[in-house]
């Protein structure tokens, strides 16, 4: 049974660390993931406990959690284990905008810091309101092809489809940005020569982006972006995390890229 509130907590994915640095309650957080470099003191203090889809689970036992967050059905195996071991869970699964202010909200009030989680979320919409108003200044909004992985090519997922859209952009493949699973948002060389953006960010999961062998795939030098020279990298773990490091650096980053003589109006 979870203690209320929580009083050993093992996170294993960022998101969920960086949201409980924000709330005060970083006292909390006994184990985190490997994979985890925000905020860069959870990676200096904290001890490591699992990847992404494996955990060490003796030593999350050791730990004597009273409560594990993890995320999504690609965790699903760690779950049973950790439930078969009488670990109390939280499976979140956002994947958009209004998922992740609602993950937010919801920590917060599990770890008793429900107003102060409010205020942030309200505070993260606000920036994204601010971004779409601005937006809706622009004469011309580019298309834009967001890369999640090259080989093969997968396109964004839906809270960066909602970013870019916020930024000013417009994202070539937003009928597949609502699909959860990475193996639905498989796109073609064709497909994204036929797209045309204007713009293509990269955010190969923590692989070096080589803007040059993208350049180089066949028929891109048709595409836009890749005659003017429009390639870009945003690292993964400021837009890949669900959680406040999109919602802030992620989103800026996207204004910047998508209008480099606007500042970031956040």
């Amino acid at each position: 049974m979870m203690a209320f509130p929580p009083e050993r907590i093992v996170c294993l994915t960022e998101e969920t660390v960086e949201t409980l640095y924000l709330l005060g309650a970083e006292d909390r957080i006994v184990g985190i993931s490997g994979y985890c470099v925000r905020p860069p003191a959870a990676r200096r203090d904290k001890p490591r406990v699992s990847a992404f889809t494996s955990a060490d689970m003796p030593k999350i036992l050791a730990l004597k959690p009273d409560l594990v967050l993890t995320f999504s059905d690609l965790q699903a195996a760690i779950v049973a284990d950790l439930v078969r071991a009488g670990i109390a869970v939280h499976a979140f699964n956002q994947r958009s905008i209004a998922g992740i202010l609602d993950m937010i909200r919801l920590l917060g009030a599990m770890v008793g810091a429900g107003p102060r989680a409010l205020a942030l979320a309200d505070g993260f919409a606000r920036r994204i309101d601010a971004a779409r108003a601005a937006a809706a200044r622009l004469d011309h909004r580019p298309r834009v092809y967001f890369e999640e992985w090259d080989e093969p090519m997968i396109s964004g997922i839906a809270w960066i489809s909602e970013l870019i859209e916020a930024a000013g952009g417009v994202d070539v493949f937003p009928h597949l940005a609502g699909q959860g699973a990475a193996r639905d948002r498989i796109v073609t060389a064709e497909q994204v020569v036929a797209a045309a953006p204007e713009i293509i960010v990269a955010s190969w999961c923590g692989k070096k982006f080589r803007p040059e062998k993208l350049a180089a795939r066949p028929g891109f030098e048709r595409i836009p972006a890749v005659r003017d020279g429009r390639l870009h990298e945003i690292k993964a773990p400021v837009i890949l995390q669900p959680g406040p490091a999109a919602l802030t650096e992620g989103l800026d980053a996207l204004c910047r890229l998508i209008l480099p003589e606007r500042a970031a109006p956040l």
